[in-house]
């Protein structure tokens, strides 16, 4: 609910403070007196753009301030939390216009946009002037009070994360089918690739083994002479290397005895002399197995090459490369195999959740036609109460595919004279139909949405009488369930408020300023008998006033 409204230098308004009652606030005063600024200046805390022209004065700011009530708002809280601002029990919100034209809007004091509030405060005030285009020629809203008629919320809900499941079911079936399609053109040329490398059958690091083996081979002639050199120095020389360092040992071994050194040496030089000769046995060994093979070499060219053209064409640069793209290809011609499967299963999942979501909106619907010649019928009734006996609301339904909100579209048409042509509301209702017919129908549904703060201006244009008491009744019942701000010049409207508000002219520091006061109970009787007689009321009409007071 809307706490308490604060205006600086908007217009005529000079400043005025205005705390609300949580029921039927009604605000009169004479014609021209400032209420529609008051909306005006409402408006712009609702997200309305800002205009230079309303600051009074030019050298100061404007500022427009309201604070809410948000207790049981769920929707307007978890808004809060989705955009990081502060989610407290009491919200305000303040619009600042400067000299210069800058407008800044504040949610408890952090900075938002103006798409931003809008969207927070369509939460917490529903504001129905004249010639709007208002909420209830939208299908949303429409469909909406069905909906809270037939206590569908539950079952919308239900149905809705089912239909997100469906939706996202008929995605990936579309995908898998856009897969299977692009697999299949890829699927001969993958294939052709595949064989080429599972053809040549290479193993780990083979291409850079062979081409170390292929070097050992075209160089084995000048190996083998030098191994052969080796051995034959270490060996078979006329003073070979391992028979003079025995002859050295045995020169010396005689005088071991005789200086503390020569053993250690001699033992050194016994070790040498095996490693030489373990070393030129295993040149030895070596040697054998180097053979120049002019076959072997042109076997191992002719792989390499082979090898070599597969690793140009894949762009690789090693073995293993070539080894991870021939698995890579060989997953995707199994998956061409295995996604005919996936999309089985997938289909059967989406038919499954189709048929579950067409049963729910199927069972939706039938609630939804169980409530629309009731609600016909209450409202039509309501109507001719509020001054509009020729009027008929008449509610149409049509089957549409399935979609978020079910099978139907419904639609509410509106004949003002019975004429019996009914026409889409946006077309054919006036502002002040609109605002008794939107009064009317949200009176069914107040315990059943969670309406925001109602604001009516000048509901009852074209009513008098009885009518205008009807739409006092009305609002009074509505207000037990939702806070009701409600512009009038109907004293039956007037009389039924929990606070009254006189909005009046005052010369100040000659200037003509708007100003407003809460009446108290004496006022309202006087204000309410001028409504009926006029500046000098009557004590006749000060009685009457009294009576619809009480």
């Amino acid at each position: 609910m809307l706490k308490q409204l604060h205006i600086s230098n908007y217009a005529i308004i000079d400043e005025i403070n205005i705390d609300f009652s949580q029921k039927l606030n009604v605000i009169t005063g004479e014609t021209g007196a400032g209420k529609s600024i008051l909306m005006g200046a409402l408006s712009l805390i609702l997200g309305d753009r800002a205009d230079t022209s309303v600051l009074m004065n030019s050298e100061k700011k404007c500022f427009v301030e309201g604070s809410f009530i948000i207790v049981n708002k769920k929707e307007a809280k978890e808004f809060l939390k989705e955009n990081d601002l502060d989610a407290d029990e009491e919200l305000v919100i303040r619009r600042e216009i400067s000299a210069n034209g800058k407008s800044r809007a504040f949610v408890n004091d952090t900075p938002v946009n103006l798409v931003q509030l809008r969207q927070l405060s369509s939460m917490l005030v529903d504001l129905h002037q004249q010639f709007d285009t208002l909420e209830l020629s939208k299908s949303d809203f429409q469909r909406e009070v069905i909906d809270a008629l037939a206590a569908n919320g539950d079952l919308l809900n239900e149905y809705q994360q089912l239909f997100r499941k469906l939706s996202v079911a008929k995605k990936e079936l579309l995908d898998l089918h856009e897969q299977k399609n692009q697999f299949t053109k890829e699927f001969d040329y993958n294939k052709f690739l595949f064989d080429e490398l599972q053809e040549i059958n290479l193993k780990e690091n083979e291409l850079e083994e062979l081409d170390n083996e292929l070097k050992l081979l075209n160089s084995s002639e000048d190996i083998k002479n030098a191994l052969t050199k080796a051995y034959y120095d270490l060996k078979e020389s006329e003073q070979p290397v391992v028979q003079q360092l025995k002859l050295f040992i045995n020169q010396l071994q005689p005088f071991s005895s005789y200086h503390r050194s020569l053993p250690e040496l001699l033992q050194r030089l016994q070790s040498a002399q095996i490693e030489l000769q373990d070393i030129a046995s295993e040149i030895d060994n070596i040697n054998d197995g180097v053979n120049y093979d002019p076959k072997k070499i042109e076997e191992i060219n002719e792989r390499i090459s082979s090898g070599y053209k597969l690793m140009k064409k894949h762009g690789a640069q090693t073995t293993n490369e070539l080894l991870a793209i021939k698995n890579n290809l060989e997953i995707k011609l199994q998956a061409v195999l295995n996604i005919d499967e996936s999309i089985l299963l997938k289909e059967k999942e989406t038919e499954k959740l189709l048929q579950n979501a067409k049963q729910q909106a199927e069972t939706i619907s039938k609630r939804r036609q169980q409530q629309l010649k009731p609600l016909e019928e209450k409202v039509n009734k309501l109507l001719t109460q509020v001054g509009m006996p020729n009027a008929r609301l008449k509610t149409q339904s049509t089957q549409t595919e399935l979609n978020f909100f079910g099978i139907d579209e419904i639609e509410f048409l509106f004949d003002a004279n019975k004429s019996n042509r009914f026409e889409p509301i946006r077309k054919v209702a006036s502002g002040g139909e609109l605002s008794r017919l939107m009064l009317s129908i949200k009176s069914l549904v107040a315990q059943s949405i969670d309406l925001a703060t109602l604001i009516f201006d000048e509901i009852d244009t074209g009513i008098s009488g009885e009518a205008a008491k009807q739409v006092g009744i009305i609002l009074k019942k509505l207000s037990q369930q939702r806070q009701i701000i409600c512009i009038t010049h109907q004293p039956q409207i007037a009389g039924k408020a929990d606070a009254h508000y006189f909005v009046y002219k005052e010369i100040k520091n000659d200037a003509v300023k708007t100003n407003l006061r809460l009446l108290t109970q004496d006022e309202r009787i006087t204000a309410i008998a001028k409504m009926l007689s006029g500046e000098k009321p009557t004590s006749a009409a000060l009685e009457n006033a009294r009576e619809l007071l009480n």
